[in-house]
C-alpha cells in the first residue's frame, strides 16, 4: 500500500488494481505504467493481458469465476501482483470484490475513466442525475427492473445482452421510444458512435464492448410493471438446497434454517456472528430478512469458504457480509460485539466459543446452536446450567416425500437439536 513514508512503492503483500482504457498502456500515467511493468503476477481478462504483452510477468487470465484468482493471489502473497480492469475497477468491477476477500489494507485501486463517463463526455451531457445499470454478465430482467422509471439512462452491454436485446426489453417494460446512442470501444482506436432510437436498435449489431446512453427517457402510463430483479423474486428464507453450492449435503436444511432464524430474533442494523458458516445458507437468508444486518461469517475450512464465497457472490450483498478465515474462538477476537450468535459448527471448541460469545454479546442478545451429535447437546445444556443461563431445547425432525413405485413414502432426515440461550444472564 502507498504510504506517506514510501510514496509510490508497493509492499510485497499489496495487490495493485489498475483501471485501463481501451488503448491499454497508453491510458496510464507514466508512474502507474512503471508500476505495472514491475509486476511479477499480472491478472486480468485475456483481452486485458494481450494489451500488456510487453510486461514480463507470470500471467493469470480471469476465466469463469474468481475463486482461482483469489487462491493464486493468496498463494503468491510475496509477489508484486497487478490486476488489470476496465475503466474504474469500483464501477461494476473487480476492485470491491478483492477488497472484500483480501482486506482493504492489502488492496490499492487506481481508477481510470469509466466508459459511462466517457460516453456522457462525448455527448457533452451532465450525468450526475443519470441512472447507470449494468447488463454485462447479469440477468436481463434485473437490468430492466433497475432501469425502470429512469429519465436519463446508461447501460453497459455484453455479447448476450446487446443493445438490440436491451432496447426491446425496455420497450416491452413500458419505455417510450427515445433517442439512443451506442458507443463502441470508447477511448481506443476503434471508437465509434451510433445515433438511433430504441426501436431502431432492433436491426443493428455492435462490437461486444459498448455502452448505450438514452439522455431523455419517458415511460408509458398504465399498469405495466417492470420485471422484478431476481434477488427480489427469491423467497426471504427457506430457499431450497439446490440454490446453494454445497458439498456432500453439508448445508443447513431449509426447514431447520427457518426455525433457527426465528430463534435468533435478528435486529435491524444489528451484528450477527455465524460461527462455522459452512456454505453460508443461514448468513445469506439472514441478510435477506434484515437488509441492514452486518454478518461476520467465520469458517476455518478452505473448501467450505470457497463455497461460501460463491454463494455470497450470487445471492447476497457482499458489503453486508465479511468472511473470516479462522477457527473460533480465536477468530472472534477482533470482531465487533454481536447482537446475535449462530453456531453451526464448533470444531470441538463449543464451551470456549460459548465463553466468548456470551461475554461479548450485547444486551438481550441470543445465541442459537444447531447440533447433530447427542454429546454436544448434553455439553451445551450443561454449560448453560453451570452459568445459570436459560436454555431452550427444540428438536426438529423433517421427513421428505419420495417416490416409490408410483406411491409416496416419507424419508426422515437426521434430526437437528436447536439450543437457544437467552435471558438477562446474557
Amino acid at each position: 500500500m502507498v504510504t506517506a513514508e514510501t510514496p509510490g512503492q508497493d509492499s510485497p503483500a499489496t495487490v495493485l488494481v489498475v483501471g485501463i482504457g481501451d488503448d491499454g498502456p497508453a491510458s496510464l500515467p507514466a508512474a502507474i505504467w512503471a508500476r505495472v511493468q514491475q509486476a511479477e503476477l499480472l491478472v486480468g481478462g485475456q483481452r486485458h493481458l494481450d494489451l500488456f504483452s510487453d510486461v514480463r510477468a507470470e500471467r493469470l487470465p480471469i476465466t469463469g469465476g474468481l475463486e482461482h484468482v483469489y487462491q493464486q493471489i493468496e498463494a503468491d502473497s510475496g509477489k508484486r501482483v497487478v490486476v488489470l480492469a476496465s475503466g474504474d475497477p469500483c464501477f461494476f468491477g473487480i476492485g470491491p470484490l478483492l477488497v472484500a476477500r483480501l482486506g482493504r489494507e492489502r488492496v490499492e485501486i487506481i481508477p481510470n475513466v469509466s466508459s459511462v463517463a466517457l460516453a456522457f463526455a462525448r455527448l457533452g451531457v451532465a450525468w450526475q442525475d443519470a441512472r447507470v445499470v449494468s447488463a454485462h454478465g447479469r440477468p436481463l430482467a434485473d437490468a430492466v427492473a433497475a432501469a425502470h422509471g429512469a429519465t436519463k439512462l446508461a447501460i453497459l452491454m455484453d455479447d448476450t445482452n446487446t443493445p438490440a436485446v436491451v432496447a426491446g426489453a425496455l420497450l416491452a417494460a413500458g419505455a417510450a421510444d427515445a433517442d439512443a446512442w451506442v458507443f463502441e470501444h470508447l477511448g481506443g482506436e476503434r471508437e465509434a458512435e451510433h445515433q438511433t432510437t430504441l426501436a431502431g436498435l432492433a436491426a443493428m449489431t455492435f462490437w461486444p464492448l459498448n455502452v448505450m446512453v438514452v439522455p431523455a427517457l419517458s415511460w408509458a402510463p398504465g399498469p405495466r410493471v417492470a420485471p422484478q430483479p431476481a434477488a427480489q423474486r427469491q423467497p426471504l428464507f427457506g430457499r431450497p438446497e439446490t440454490e446453494f453450492h454445497h458439498s456432500a449435503g453439508m448445508i443447513t436444511k431449509p426447514e431447520v434454517r427457518a426455525v433457527s432464524l426465528s430463534k435468533l430474533r435478528l435486529r435491524p442494523g444489528g451484528i450477527l456472528w455465524d460461527i462455522g458458516a459452512g456454505s453460508g445458507s443461514l448468513t445469506i437468508e439472514a441478510v435477506a430478512l434484515v437488509p441492514d444486518l452486518r454478518v461476520f461469517a467465520i469458517e476455518q475450512t478452505a473448501a467450505q469458504r470457497s463455497l461460501l464465497w460463491q454463494n455470497v457472490g450470487r445471492l447476497a450483498g457482499r458489503a453486508q457480509i465479511k468472511v473470516i478465515d479462522g477457527k473460533a474462538p480465536d477468530a472472534l477476537e477482533d470482531l465487533p460485539d454481536p447482537d446475535a450468535v449462530f453456531i453451526g459448527g464448533s470444531g470441538g471448541s463449543l464451551g470456549a466459543i460459548l465463553d466468548v460469545a456470551t461475554r461479548r454479546i450485547r444486551h438481550d442478545g441470543r445465541v442459537v446452536i444447531n447440533l447433530v451429535i447427542l454429546e454436544r447437546v448434553t455439553e451445551a445444556v450443561a454449560w448453560a446450567r453451570a452459568h445459570s443461563i436459560p436454555a431452550e431445547v427444540v428438536q426438529i425432525g423433517v421427513a421428505r416425500g419420495t417416490d416409490i413405485v408410483g406411491y409416496t413414502r416419507l424419508q426422515a432426515e437426521n434430526p437437528i437439536t436447536i439450543v437457544t440461550l437467552s435471558g438477562r444472564a446474557l
